[in-house]
């Protein structure tokens, strides 16, 4: 369709069951989607001129759910997308040429022919580009020249995954565009996991890419490294009784990089002792049997601390799928609670050891076992140390919980989301 047709259709109301949907909201509050894509739609033809055939499309950001810490020693992980995205209108240029423009940034142009990898572009968002078309190419796909504009809601620093959202909506617009969506929702997250750790040279795993390109809540069991076991689990959250709110602690993100590393060399320390690369492959009771011994090896009591974490975590994700799975929410709100106790007690990412004082995560903590009074459910969100708290609070409760937590943190600090059904998806 043209921008013309696409406006009409979107202000007539054909698209409020479909943004519904997709947005995990009522018919009636659909008006401010339709908003952001008519932007995007006349923000294409204001940068790249009039385009006949005008696509749209969308990539959610994530949320990790269970599962703290798990991946890097290929554990089980719970993700969830949430109703934050990247939108994207698109349009083949008839030329050789990718443009890509991304509201409040400078436009990226690429050849399609030349994706070798250029070094010059790590940590930019081109390299990222240029690596999932790198994929569609090696598939056999036959590329062309295409311009796209998009604009992000998804909170950068948030633990909601920026990065991985613009990769899987450069993979779906990809998709749509030259391979008749025949490429799953799977394969997508993988090229933008190989573009990431590639042509980005960013270190990463599948879990970010896989919640954002599945959509609705993943597990995923990163037992075998080649070959992880992803698994959609339906679940409408719409119906628990239950809204997602992210909260920003406000704690200084700065220096962590000591803090992550050492939850990952500590954890490696536990697993060598048995001869192991990583966690997941040692036996829990042997673990257990040989403890006094794994302690005098390693002399650190919090790599052990962090090794019984990750044991009961990650078996904590996949108990929590199961639950969904069951329509046990009460079971699931149980498992989240006892995983955010395990992050505080035996992982100990909550606060930075180095900054004993500096605990804002610690009083986010506090206060959402104050506002919730046992109700409902709290966790560390993501890579900890500083960042994001995750909640699942009463929808009775919501109002008191968002306007008591931004008293405290800050106006804005509690962010009321939803979990997202949909994936990476052409509108």
């Amino acid at each position: 369709m043209n921008s013309i047709d696409w406006k009409n259709r979107l202000l007539s109301g054909d698209y409020d069951e479909k943004l519904s949907y997709i947005y995990a909201c009522k018919a009636d509050e659909t008006q401010k989607y339709k908003e952001r894509l008519i932007e995007v739609i006349d923000s294409l033809e204001e940068n790249f001129g009039h385009k006949d055939d005008i696509r749209l499309f969308s990539a959610p950001g994530r949320t990790e759910i269970g599962g703290n810490h798990t991946d890097h020693q290929r554990g089980a992980v719970l993700a969830a997308s949430i109703n934050l995205d990247i939108v994207a209108a698109a349009a083949k240029n008839g030329t050789n040429k990718v443009r890509i423009l991304s509201k409040g940034y400078s436009v990226d142009v690429l050849n399609v022919n030349e994706l070798d990898i250029h070094t010059e572009e790590y940590d930019k968002a081109i390299s990222l580009i240029r690596g999932v078309l790198k994929c569609f190419a090696d598939r056999g796909y036959k590329l062309e020249g295409f311009d796209v504009y998009t604009m992000s809601d998804v909170l950068k620093g948030s633990g909601m995954s920026s990065s991985a959202a613009f990769e899987v909506v450069v993979g779906t617009v990809v998709n749509g565009l030259f391979a008749n969506n025949e490429v799953s929702a799977i394969e997508i997250a993988q090229m933008g996991k190989f573009a990431e750790n590639v042509y980005y040279n960013k270190p990463s795993g599948l879990m970010d890419q896989m919640a954002s390109s599945v959509g609705n809540v993943v597990s995923i069991d990163f037992k075998s490294e080649e070959k992880p076991v992803v698994k959609k689990v339906e679940f409408d959250f719409t119906n628990s009784g239950h809204s997602l709110c992210i909260i920003d602690s406000g704690a200084d993100h700065a220096d962590l990089t000591d803090e992550y590393a050492a939850v990952t060399r500590e954890m490696r320390a536990v697993s060598n002792y048995f001869g192991k690369e990583v966690l997941s492959d040692v036996d829990t009771d042997e673990f257990y049997a040989d403890l006094a011994g794994v302690r005098k090896s390693v002399g650190n009591d919090r790599a052990i601390l962090r090794a019984i974490h990750f044991f009961n975590d990650t078996k904590r994700a996949k108990a929590e799928a199961k639950a969904l799975e069951d329509g046990n929410f009460d079971e699931f709100l149980k498992l989240i609670k006892e995983s955010g106790y395990s992050s505080f007690m035996y992982l100990q990412n909550i606060y930075a050891a180095p900054k004993p004082t500096e605990q804002a995560m610690s009083l986010a903590l506090a206060m959402c076992e104050k506002l919730l009074a046992g109700r409902g459910a709290y966790r560390v969100h993501g890579g900890g140390f500083a960042g994001t708290v995750q909640a699942f609070v009463p929808n009775d409760m919501l109002d008191m919980f968002k306007r008591e937590m931004d008293a405290v943190l800050g106006d804005g600090m509690c962010h009321i989301l939803a979990i997202r059904p949909v994936g990476g998806c052409e509108f």
